[in-house]
């Protein structure tokens, strides 16, 4: 099995590709080894020391790892644990996990057509840009002209997700939805 690794803007996260379907739908991210009672893959990972954060996208995993660590001496067992994870036939989630992200940009009768326009604008312009270094964007509310997200993965801690916020996201909804004045992150 080879697996492809590349660099994401957050120093202290590497994205690992297998070449193989890691999430048949959604995304998964686990910021600790308690919260990971639903995943054999993610579990097996965090027993590796150093790996901090594990996240899951269609075709990838992107690991953030302890400062102290250095990726030089980590990544031969993450690529392992990815290795035996594969061959182990186990579930990257066990079957009907709360934890797998999908419902926050799938759109709600419930939604107001504003709402309905900014997870259209995450969904298509926005999550894959993120998902290319490695990370993902949830929609957690609108209110009072603020939009509310969720950085997971690689974006989650990244020196750069401030201004991927501001500068990037905020921008361009403010520029196609004007009810749109700010953009905020969300913590856990």
């Amino acid at each position: 099995m080879f697996i492809q690794t590349e660099q994401t803007p957050n120093p202290q996260t590497l994205k690992f590709l297998p070449g193989k379907v890691v999430m048949e739908e959604g995304t998964a991210f686990y910021q600790k080894i308690d919260e990971a009672g639903d995943s054999p893959f993610a579990r097996r990972l965090f027993d590796i020391d150093g790996v901090e954060g594990v996240f899951f996208g269609s075709d990838f995993i992107t690991i953030t790892k302890n400062e102290t660590f250095e990726w030089q001496v980590m990544k031969p067992s993450v690529l392992g644990g990815i290795i035996d994870h594969f061959n182990s036939n186990d579930k990257t989630i066990e079957k009907d996990s709360s934890k797998v992200s999908q419902q926050s940009l799938e759109q709600n009768e419930d939604d107001s057509e504003i709402v309905k326009q900014i997870k259209e604008l995450l969904d298509t312009r926005v999550r894959p840009a993120v998902a290319m270094d490695g990370g993902d964007i949830i929609y957690n509310d609108f209110e009072d002209g603020i939009v509310y997200l969720k950085m997971q993965g690689a974006c989650s801690g990244c020196p750069s997700s401030t201004a991927t916020l501001k500068m990037g996201i905020e921008n361009m909804l403010k520029h196609y939805i004007p009810e749109v004045k700010e953009v905020r992150p969300v913590d856990a």
